[in-house]
């Protein structure tokens, strides 16, 4: 499909008012997208697991106005309080929207949102945000054109999501995801992400993922100039083909549920992503002490019992630990042991994947 196809017809009547809330998981990429093109497309293809429990709700409350805008007029709640630092992200998101979503310049919007995770830390918390606002305007959208298909209803939220943040395209469906044109891959698309359309082992269908919060903090560089960095990067051709090569090689794993090499992957991938944010002009590294002892830890434990436990990074601090649900006793005994330590208060959050957003009647 290309970007003709989403935009909207003008509807042929509006409601006043209402309300819709969703709710959106975040996802930890497998396959890292680290660098862009044009309008939000990913210079590279990457697949993730969705997650269960790191989630965003929003609640959208609109009223139509008397007359349309340019832009919509927006207010944002962040967990119950005014947040007006959230608005000019949300506001380029709109600018971008009404283009695929014309409907949308005939109303005003009350925007409530909670995370069940650390904001601005590394958990995707803009992934889950943007998709769950992405799925409000949808849900509107299904209330003047009814016929739209499920499969078109998730491909435009995912494409909308991805104008808010890229790694939201991943944050629609369940299970794993893949975003970015790859051609061994069938409809895959730079536009919005799907469900990973090969063939996949059922251990990687249950997998855990125990995310260790060693920093709660604010991140010193944004994704967003993270990726901007990309630009002029003396390696970025090379981290380009790197990830084509390890989707590729990923495929075969997913099908064959190889997990020596799935861990492998996964923890080069992850590395790799930190090792361009660290050789950027200007520099910049996000990984903390704990987050390098938690690593030495795992791959110790590992060696030592033969576990398949491994890590990988988003881009901040924190250690999403993955381990198949097989292992998940031992695995969680060992975190609780020799991690928990690093993290900050012990905090951390036992997740695993999970199904895709969802509406909240």
């Amino acid at each position: 499909m290309n970007l003709e196809e989403f935009v909207c017809l003008p509807p042929q009547s509006l409601p006043d008012s209402g309300t819709t809330t969703w709710q959106a998981p975040s996802n930890i990429a497998l396959v890292k997208y680290w660098g862009k093109t044009g309008l939000q497309l990913p210079a590279n293809p990457s697949v993730s697991f969705t997650l269960q429990q790191c989630r965003t709700q929003t609640q959208v409350n609109y009223r139509r106005n008397e007359k349309a805008k340019d832009l919509p007029e927006v207010s944002v709640f962040f967990e119950g309080k005014p947040a007006p630092e959230f608005i000019p992200k949300i506001k380029t998101f709109l600018g971008h929207a009404v283009v695929l979503q014309p409907f949308l310049r005939d109303y005003s919007f009350e925007i409530h949102t909670s995370n069940t995770f650390p904001h601005s830390s590394g958990i995707a918390s803009s992934a889950s945000g943007m998709a769950a606002l992405a799925c409000c305007f949808m849900d509107m959208e299904k209330q003047l054109f009814p016929y739209s298909s499920p499969e078109y209803f998730n491909r435009k939220a995912s494409l909308l999501a991805r104008l808010g943040s890229g790694s939201a395209a991943r944050s629609i469906a369940g299970g794993l995801v893949l975003w970015g044109q790859h051609p061994d891959l069938n409809q895959s698309s730079d536009l919005y992400g799907i469900p990973f359309p090969g063939a996949i082992d059922s251990v990687f269908t249950t997998y855990q993922d125990t995310v260790l919060l060693v920093d709660k903090g604010q991140k010193t560089v944004s994704s967003t100039v993270g990726h901007g960095l990309m630009k002029n990067h003396p390696f970025a051709k090379s981290r380009f083909t790197q990830a084509r090569k390890n989707l590729e090689n990923l495929s075969s794993i997913f099908e064959s549920g190889d997990l020596p090499a799935f861990m492998d992957l996964v923890e080069t991938e992850a590395l790799s992503l930190h090792a361009m944010m660290m050789t950027s002009t200007p520099s910049y590294v996000l990984m903390k002490p704990e987050t390098l002892s938690v690593i030495g830890r795992i791959r110790e434990f590992r060696a030592e019992t033969g576990v398949p436990v491994s890590f990988t990074l988003d881009a901040g601090a924190n250690v999403h630990v993955l381990y198949p649900e097989f292992v998940a006793d031992s695995v969680y005994s060992f975190i609780s042991d020799q991690l928990l330590e690093y993290c900050v208060n012990g905090e951390h959050i036992r997740d695993y994947v999970g199904s895709g957003a969802s509406k909240i009647q």
